[in-house]
């Protein structure tokens, strides 16, 4: 019986990266609406295909959408000031994400952060089936954030 459970076990390790890797051998895997949660600030990010194959996720709700004095909140730190009449949830905060097979990953982008207006370097791969991982860093030095996959 023990030998049975430790190699129950074990096939579960072995089953759980196998599976998340053949999500990332699906480029289109990462079309679809996620929750992310930073800093106890959440919102959904929508994630689409574009016309010439490159993926974009742009915010579609926030937990907080209006200031203290009751107004919309803008995207006020964008480095591109034109943009910074955007309501907080409508901001595209990654765009140009591109597939890259041999990597299994998608990669070739820059991540927004509006809460500090800055952009980074982007890697995104599935760690769980329903768990986005996207590494955002400048020159390799950097964090990792979760996106959970609602659809």
């Amino acid at each position: 019986m023990k030998k049975f459970i430790i190699t129950l076990m074990m096939a579960m390790f072995v089953a759980v990266p196998s599976f998340s890797q053949s999500l990332n051998n699906n480029a289109d895997a990462i079309v679809g609406e996620y929750l992310t949660d930073r800093g106890g600030s959440k919102s959904k990010v929508r994630v689409t295909k574009l016309s010439d194959g490159t993926y974009m996720a742009q915010m579609f709700w926030v937990e907080n959408p209006y200031d203290k004095n009751g107004n919309r909140r803008k995207d006020v730190k964008n480095p591109d000031k034109s943009l910074r009449n955007v309501d907080i949830d409508k901001v595209v905060i990654v765009k140009g994400l591109k597939y890259d097979a041999e990597e299994k990953e998608w990669n070739g982008a820059k991540i927004y952060d509006p809460s500090k207006g800055i952009r980074v370097n982007v890697e995104a791969e599935f760690v769980e089936p329903n768990k986005l991982k996207l590494f955002g860093n400048i020159w390799g030095i950097g964090t990792t954030i979760y996106w959970q996959k609602l659809n």
